[in-house]
């Protein structure tokens, strides 16, 4: 049985107890402390939020250091496939225990991922009993989009935001992964940001801090 994860927390700002869940799923030879460094730009736009930051559940196996939700050592589609499954499941089971540990509903989480992290929220996702409130990508994939539609259970809004001149991630990616999910009937927003490689920026976060806002219920400012 693979271990929990864990990593960075923040409980929410308002100092109350938690009304929505907000996980935040790291890139590959990063760790939960790298998207936690997103938390103070996403608090104040929602002050009832649990922030949870875990680490990835395996070493990374292409340095000494960081962590992966799984290997790339073998980019094949077969490999990926295989990869971002077992790391669906570990997620799976995170998700159900933090949600029961804050007394959440799955319509009061929104999970945000960066490239590797990404890949592993649109696997776990769309294939969960009851919709997510959100699924929030950045500079990602959607890894087997053959395998999508026979093992659809709930769609989630998503919104995908990928650099055009991303040097790691093909940009291309954005595009195909909006059509698989739409195809499937999932709400997607997706947004290139020109000129922005590997990376988030300013607007795009400022989008996805909107999308979480809405899908929370939470009134606009001003």
């Amino acid at each position: 049985m693979t271990a929990l994860l864990s990593g960075p927390e923040a409980l929410p700002l308002s100092g109350d107890s938690a009304r929505q869940l907000v996980v935040l799923l790291h890139g590959v030879g990063a760790d939960g402390a790298d998207l936690a460094e997103l938390v103070p730009y996403l608090a104040p736009a929602l002050p009832d939020a649990a922030f949870l930051s875990p680490d990835g559940p395996e070493p990374y196996d292409m340095a000494p250091f960081g962590r992966q939700w799984f290997s790339l050592a073998d980019r094949s589609g077969p490999a990926l496939a295989q990869g971002v499954r077992q790391a669906a499941t570990v997620l799976d089971a995170y998700l159900d225990q933090q949600l029961a540990r804050f007394g959440l509903t799955e319509a009061e989480c929104a999970v945000i991922g960066f490239s590797q992290g990404t890949m592993t929220a649109l696997q776990v996702a769309p294939r969960r009993e009851r919709p997510l409130a959100a699924v929030v990508g950045f500079s990602g994939a959607l890894v087997a989009a053959e395998t999508l539609a026979a093992e659809l259970r709930s769609r989630p809004r998503v919104l995908l935001i990928h650099g055009d001149a991303d040097e790691v991630v093909n940009p291309a990616c954005l595009a195909q992964a909006e059509q698989a999910l739409t195809a499937v009937g999932i709400p997607v927003l997706a947004e290139s940001r020109p000129g922005l490689g590997h990376s988030i920026d300013g607007p795009g976060l400022s989008l996805a801090i909107g999308v979480l806002r809405q899908v929370f219920g939470l009134e606009e400012d001003g």
